[in-house]
């Protein structure tokens, strides 16, 4: 192989992956003078001339001529007179001679390997580019085309045809892709996997409804309202805390816009999460009450030092604040920062029993697995489904029916004994 066809398939490969001349040139020098080295230990007295639109190269061997005898003669950078006077006879002592070496003079196995070097060389930096790129998008929206889709994770190729993983975790749940579906996500992070990146994409992340919030509400993107916390269940639902630096902006009716335009095209992108947005506020009462909505709250007891609260509702209010299967307590526990307990009034405890009168009968844990979803009163644990329950808390199947059984049989019992009561003076008054 020449040097005219090794430059020139190169050059064609580099430009295929858009490597500006600039670093195609300092990559050939590179690797040529890393041959030279092999070959003659040192590259220090060579130019290496290259000119890569013609595809030409000259390597020149640069050398002072010294006397037969000389002590230099082994130098890299001295010729013996009769060495040097075989390239051109009239040459003398002290003179300089500049011998050209042919790429051919280096052997075809080198210059083969010279080629896989070059190669090489590109897809490393083409890896590191890619790297890099990514690495300052952390946190930003991407938009591609899914490619391939797998049982764990789809591939998505970027405008460039960069591979990008969408893993199954980090996908909305409603989402199904088909290939050539487009997809807009967020880089959730970038990592390096036996030397090659990896582009990690999340639709599931809060950075993605809170970039998405700035692609719809240019008070946001213009730094007029500012998102403070972002808490989601993705797919389901996500509370938003916003707060306005002008007062003249009402932060929520910006974000929900006219007939709610502009929260639903973020609503649409997320596959009909229900989206929560309220006012922050440095007022820690008004600001569990607020994340707590749609539930109004008769009273609160907040315990900073356990970082626990506990808020006492009217018994239609319990559900609403629960949610379904736990996402809105569990939300507004994670937009607080402090852990929300839920319980009913206590003018409701009338017709009711406390699950702690359930002791005898119900493990002490057991019950306090239910007290961390607010349910601390037997009506309140049937209020709640089997599978609501279980998915909330780390009691299994089983447990959870045996407890539903053992409170269903005191209500029953108790039940029967009011009704045996309330006959007892009636077959009084026949005798």
């Amino acid at each position: 192989m020449n040097s005219n066809v090794l430059i020139e398939s190169f050059a064609e490969f580099a430009r295929s992956k858009n490597i500006d001349r600039p670093t195609m040139m300092s990559i050939l020098e590179d690797v040529f003078r890393t041959m030279i080295r092999k070959k003659y230990t040192t590259d220090e007295n060579f130019d290496v001339i290259l000119n890569v639109d013609k595809g030409d190269l000259e390597i020149w061997r640069n050398r002072e001529i010294v006397d037969d005898d000389s002590e230099d003669i082994w130098d890299f950078d001295k010729i013996p007179l009769a060495e040097a006077q075989k390239i051109e006879a009239d040459f003398e002592v002290g003179e300089q001679v500049a011998e050209e070496v042919k790429l051919e003079d280096f052997g075809r196995r080198a210059v083969l390997m010279a080629r896989q070097t070059l190669i090489q060389r590109v897809k490393d930096l083409e890896r590191d580019n890619l790297y890099q790129q990514y690495k300052d998008q952390v946190g930003e929206i991407v938009t591609g085309e899914v490619y391939q889709v797998w049982s764990r994770e789809a591939l998505i190729l970027d405008k460039e045809e960069n591979e990008l993983v969408l893993p199954k975790g980090e996908q909305i749940p409603k989402d199904r892709y088909r290939k050539g579906d487009t997809v807009r996500a967020v880089v959730h992070r970038v990592e390096i996997i036996n030397g090659t990146p990896k582009i990690i994409l999340s639709r599931a992340a809060p950075a993605f409804l809170e970039r998405l919030f700035e692609l719809e509400v240019p008070e946001i993107y213009d730094g007029l309202i500012t998102i403070k916390n972002i808490v989601r269940e993705p797919g389901e639902r996500a509370k938003v805390a916003v707060e306005s630096y002008d007062d003249r902006i009402d932060p929520v009716g910006a974000c929900v816009g006219m007939k709610g335009s502009r929260i639903h095209a973020v609503v649409r992108e997320l596959e009909n999460e229900n989206i929560d947005v309220i006012n922050y506020t440095d007022n820690l009462e008004l600001y569990i009450q607020r994340a707590l909505s749609p539930a109004k709250i008769g009273s609160m007891r907040i315990n900073e030092q356990t970082g626990r609260v506990s808020v006492f509702l009217k018994p239609d209010q319990v559900s609403l604040a629960i949610g379904r299967g736990g996402a809105n307590i569990k939300l507004a526990s994670r937009l607080v920062g402090m852990e929300i307990d839920v319980f009913r009034e206590a003018g409701d405890y009338d017709e009711d029993i406390a699950l702690d009168e359930f002791k005898d009968e119900i493990e002490g844990w057991v019950i306090d697995e239910l007290k961390k979803i607010g349910l601390d009163t037997g009506r309140a644990v049937l209020a709640v489904s089997k599978e609501d329950i279980v998915r909330r808390t780390e009691l299994e199947d089983v447990t959870v029916e045996d407890v539903f059984r053992i409170i269903r049989n005191e209500f029953d019992d108790n039940e029967d004994q009011t009704e045996t009561e309330e006959e007892a003076p009636n077959s009084g008054d026949a005798q």
